[in-house]
């Protein structure tokens, strides 16, 4: 008994904890980057003050939501295409997943760009990963060789903005991920998924169905 008490605690928190993450990327799909914080914790099934004990303010918040989504998924399509034998193959799927994450999850990072930017956390191993996996490439003449570090920093930077001129959880980034790895590669050029048409948020019919 005594052993099991200082655990539940702990557990309940961390239970709170991720249904307080989800329930903010719900609220922020649906509501947009400003969604209350009262909203947030209703939707979480618990009170506001549980809500700002974890997590003090929107950026925190906002962060919070994103990193765990990223952990979730960055990190084992990290795993995945650093053991790829193709370099070339291994860059593309982890570019693929950056773009698919931030199509899915683009109120999300929304929300980030609107209280802060990119966690560390989120990026670092990102890029850390990609540069391994285009200097792999470099080495097998897949890459040309005057790509810099801070290329790939400027191209993920290209594709993510791509994502605010189409309707959230598109797949029409898919097309610039083809062209960007086109331009990078000295073959030949491959065919281009379809494009997506250009999409104006702000000119939205908000008007209820």
């Amino acid at each position: 008994m005594t052993a099991e008490t200082p655990r539940r605690p702990r557990a309940d928190a961390a239970r709170n904890s991720g249904k307080i993450l989800r329930a903010a990327r719900e609220a922020y799909a649906e509501i947009g980057p400003d969604a209350p914080m009262e909203e947030i914790a209703r939707r979480a099934g618990v009170g506001i003050a549980t809500l700002y004990r974890h997590f003090p303010n929107k950026e925190e918040l906002a962060t919070a939501a994103l990193e765990q989504k990223a952990a979730e998924e960055m990190s084992p399509a990290i795993d995945r295409a650093l053991a790829d034998d193709d370099p070339m193959r291994g860059m593309t799927a982890l570019l693929e997943a950056m773009a698919s994450l931030g199509s899915r999850e683009h109120s999300t990072f929304a929300a980030v760009r609107h209280y802060g930017s990119l966690s560390p956390e989120i990026s670092t191993p990102y890029y850390e990963a990609l540069l391994v996996l285009v200097r792999r490439a470099q080495l097998a003449g897949l890459v040309r060789a005057d790509l810099v570090p801070d290329d790939l920093h400027r191209i993920t930077v290209m594709l993510l903005s791509v994502l605010w001129t189409m309707p959230p959880a598109s797949e029409g980034w898919k097309r610039y991920v083809t062209l960007v790895l086109d331009g990078l590669s000295p073959a030949r050029p491959s065919s281009l998924p379809p494009a997506a048409p250009l999409w104006h948020p702000e000119k939205r019919d908000t008007r209820p169905a």
